[in-house]
């Protein structure tokens, strides 16, 4: 009788493990700040061994930039997208109705908290001199894109930025736990950002 040979693990690829730890690298640092994760607890996040991190990506620092870079990369990416789909509509757009695309495809990101928590991560660190230049020049090509490729006045930009911010802000601190305990958590969900509420109680909903 013949036996048939088990089939040999399937090992991961080093490029998936190095995107599964960048994943990983993405929530702690949005959850702990920069300061409060190491590498140790990314590892374990990762479920691969420490010494392993800092092969592949050297120091806590350099990964902390790459994680920035890359969510970076995915915004600007979801906004081209957008205007992707825009372009691809029989309707002409112009700037103000291509930056509501936008918008759109910004609250969409929402549901990655990690994503978003990391660069307001990045941005309280202005004044280190590896991360202060490299969270700078991800606000400037956020502005160029919004100049140049959207097309929008100084003051549509400015608008825009505000509003992406406070966003983020309502989504760092979790207001929308307080919605139906704190009335004037309710006040301010419901008259600062109306059309956002039902994403924002949902994004609360999925994670408690």
């Amino acid at each position: 009788m013949t036996t048939t040979a088990p089939e040999p693990a399937t090992r991961m690829r080093s490029e998936d493990r190095r995107l599964l730890i960048l994943e990983a690298a993405t929530a702690v640092f949005g959850e702990r700040g920069y300061h409060g994760a190491t590498t140790d607890v990314i590892a374990r996040a990762a479920g691969v061994s420490q010494p392993y991190v800092v092969r592949i990506f050297g120091s806590k620092e350099a990964l902390f930039l790459e994680v920035v870079d890359r969510a970076l990369e995915r915004i600007l990416g979801s906004f081209r997208a957008a205007l992707d789909e825009a372009a691809g509509s029989d309707a002409q757009l112009g700037p103000h109705e291509l930056a509501g695309c936008v918008a759109r495809h910004y609250v969409d990101l929402l549901a990655d908290r990690g994503l978003l928590l990391c660069l307001m991560q990045a941005f309280l660190l202005g004044s280190d001199p590896v991360v202060g230049p490299a969270a700078r020049g991800g606000l400037r090509r956020v502005h160029v894109f919004l100049r140049d490729e959207v097309g929008l006045a100084p003051d549509d930009i400015r608008e825009f930025l505000a509003n992406g911010m406070l966003l983020n802000t309502v989504v760092g601190l979790r207001m929308a736990d307080d919605y139906e305990s704190d009335p004037v958590s309710r006040e301010l969900l419901d008259q600062v950002l109306p059309t956002k509420l039902p994403l924002l109680l949902e994004l609360r909903n999925r994670e408690s």
